[in-house]
């Protein structure tokens, strides 16, 4: 008897703590939009070291603001997409593999999925209220140093 109590115990303490995780996100605040570039990858081949930055910027604006899963999505093969334009097809598919593989959300890195909420944050749909503190912070862009 005293096993099945703590053993609901325990379950209703973990729904309990479920929800208000979820209750906290729904609260957060967004931090002002960096970039560190190509997070971990170089910004450009030898002899143009920034020939793609443009493209892990715009990536980085994406993963900042973050959303569902089927918008990573897309902006990985929008990364893929920018990359393969400047004539590196290969390395525009190990930069794909490479944010699909690291970017999740789910891991507390600097350059994860939704990185200017709050960690975890994970795959959802921005609420009205902070869509509109992406549109208050979007402009405001700084690289990270």
């Amino acid at each position: 008897m005293i096993r099945k109590i703590t053993a609901a115990s325990l379950l209703i303490f973990s729904v309990f703590s479920f929800s208000c995780l979820a209750d906290s996100n729904s609260q957060s605040t967004l931090v002002p939009f960096t970039t560190d570039g190509c997070s971990l990858f170089p910004n450009g081949p030898i002899g143009q070291p920034d020939l793609w930055l443009h493209c892990c910027k715009a990536h980085d604006l994406d993963y900042w603001q973050g959303g569902t899963k089927a918008q990573r999505l897309l902006s990985d093969l929008r990364l893929q997409s920018c990359v393969a334009d400047t004539g590196h097809k290969k390395i525009a598919i190990m930069m794909f593999n490479g944010v699909q593989l690291g970017g999740s959300p789910f891991l507390p890195t600097p350059f994860r999925w939704g990185y200017g909420w709050p960690f975890p944050y994970g795959y959802k749909r921005l609420s009205a209220a902070e869509q509109l503190q992406v549109k208050a912070l979007y402009p405001l862009v700084r690289d990270k140093k």
